[in-house]
């Protein structure tokens, strides 16, 4: 299979995982960054738990977003 050239029109589906892969990716930030409230207020079992799920969820974002630009 070729690359495409700089130049040539993203596909339908490569511009949808690259939305998608930035929606997860955003999805992610949030989970990270308000984890902390859970671990102010003593509930270290969820803050843990939400923090992995960031992570995870922000590896399966980057895959996404570096999939469809073909890098």
């Amino acid at each position: 299979m070729t690359d495409p050239s700089p130049g040539a029109p993203v596909s339908r589906n490569a511009r949808r995982e690259r939305l998608v892969g930035l929606l997860v990716l955003g999805v992610a930030l949030v989970l990270v960054v308000s984890s902390v409230s859970w671990f102010a207020s003593g509930s270290t079992g969820v803050g843990i738990g939400q923090l992995v799920l960031g992570l995870v969820l922000a590896g399966v974002g980057r895959f996404l977003a570096r999939r469809s630009s073909g890098a």
